[in-house]
């Protein structure tokens, strides 16, 4: 590697690391998929600090051309993240459908407690809202603007 391939790999490798580290200060990217990046980088940057490393694994796993070690190293990396990816975007999927039936519940909840006709208080309906200095339900955000029809406030179920 010629000493002008050698500081653009350097350099590279050092900008990669610092976009990581600003997209985790920006909220972009959180801490646990930045770590894959992170390592990524640092390997990236160890490869283009000492350059023997590659032509000794290279030969030490029987490749006759060090540069295909790296493409086989990258590719192997990429197949991992996508796989990692793949879980964590399984995971997510499970966690929405799992809430969205909770909201699904609490959207029959509303809509039986409507259509019931019963008068229900806020401390009824929102049990924090009876702490003193709570701030008082507000109907039209429940379940998608829908309210529960003659919702009276706490001061007046005592009548």
């Amino acid at each position: 590697m010629t000493d002008l391939v050698q500081v653009t790999a350097v350099s590279l490798s050092v900008l990669l690391l610092a976009l990581v580290l600003e997209l985790v200060r920006r909220g972009k990217l959180t801490e646990e998929h930045s770590l894959i990046w992170i390592a990524g980088g640092l390997g990236l940057l160890g490869l283009s600090l000492w350059r023997g490393v590659l032509h000794v694994a290279a030969r030490a796993l029987g490749i006759h051309y060090p540069p295909a070690l790296l493409l086989l190293a990258l590719t192997a990396f990429v197949f991992l993240v996508s796989l990692y990816f793949s879980v964590v975007i399984s995971r997510q999927r499970q966690e929405i459908e799992r809430m969205l039936e909770e909201l699904a519940l609490l959207d029959a909840e509303v809509r039986a407690l409507r259509d019931s006709g019963r008068t229900v208080t806020t401390a009824k309906m929102v049990p924090d809202a009876a702490r003193e200095g709570a701030e008082p339900a507000n109907p039209r955000g429940l379940a998608g603007e829908q309210h529960v029809a003659r919702v009276q406030p706490d001061d007046q179920s005592a009548a």
